[in-house]
């Protein structure tokens, strides 16, 4: 596996308290990535599935009956199955799975990926917008596949949670959010909606990699703007 880092404890990526895997490469650009560091497909660790796991099972004490082990990104799917073998062996020792993709890279044809879905517990699928254009614009690739990942998880009932980040003036527009709504309303396995508020947080690590960064100007969504998003997303207004 190319790891580009190890958090230990998270209890925003999946069910309860988690430890996380960030693995290296991602086919999307998305202007106001985070961590703009993990695109490239180089590796801080180049690991087994096996020491991957080692890795975090001292851990284990703190997970609870929810918690478990979270593999993120990057994009996980462009190792599909060398992160199958980790959640194979996560299963095997008790250990519940979740995988958080942006699915840019999901093929019905591939069965890596294929196998890959069959062993997540849980999967964060981010959705960034529901517009194809618009997707375009925003991450530099077509969110086909995204979608078409959305369907194939459904039709394997497998729980996924719907996960959305709101840039004001980018991602918010209302017309955008309803149909990403009425989209939603057609999975019954989505067992929960996330709206996660931009921050700039990222954007040093852009400036440090020579990058361009499109979004100084963006600023975090207000409470009000969050709630608001959230309910037409959920389908309460």
């Amino acid at each position: 596996m190319r790891i580009h880092a190890f958090e230990s404890f998270a209890a925003a990526d999946g069910p309860g308290v988690r430890s996380s895997i960030f693995v290296s490469g991602c086919p999307f650009r998305c202007r106001y990535c985070h961590n703009p560091e993990t695109w490239a497909r180089t590796a801080a660790f180049e690991m087994t599935a096996a020491q991957a796991l080692e890795r975090l099972l001292p851990y284990r004490p703190y997970w609870g009956d929810l918690g478990g082990i979270t593999v993120s990104g990057g994009e996980p799917m462009l190792q599909a199955a060398e992160v199958a073998e980790l959640f194979r062996l996560a299963h095997a020792a008790g250990v519940s799975t979740c995988l958080d993709t942006a699915a840019g890279c999901f093929d019905l044809a591939n069965r890596e990926i294929r196998t890959l879905l069959g062993e997540a517990d849980t999967v964060l699928l981010d959705v960034k917008l529901f517009d194809r254009t618009g997707h375009i614009a925003l991450t530099g690739a077509d969110n086909a596949p995204v979608l078409a990942c959305a369907r194939h998880l459904a039709e394997r009932n497998v729980p996924v949670w719907i996960r959305r980040v709101l840039v004001p003036g980018l991602t918010d527009a209302p017309d955008d959010l309803r149909a990403t709504a009425q989209f939603i309303q057609t999975l019954p396995n989505v067992q929960r909606i996330e709206v996660l508020p931009y921050t700039s947080l990222g954007v040093h690590k852009w400036h440090a990699l020579g990058l361009p960064y499109t979004l100084e100007d963006a600023q975090t969504p207000t409470t009000d703007e969050i709630t608001a998003a959230e309910a037409i997303l959920r389908g309460t207004v």
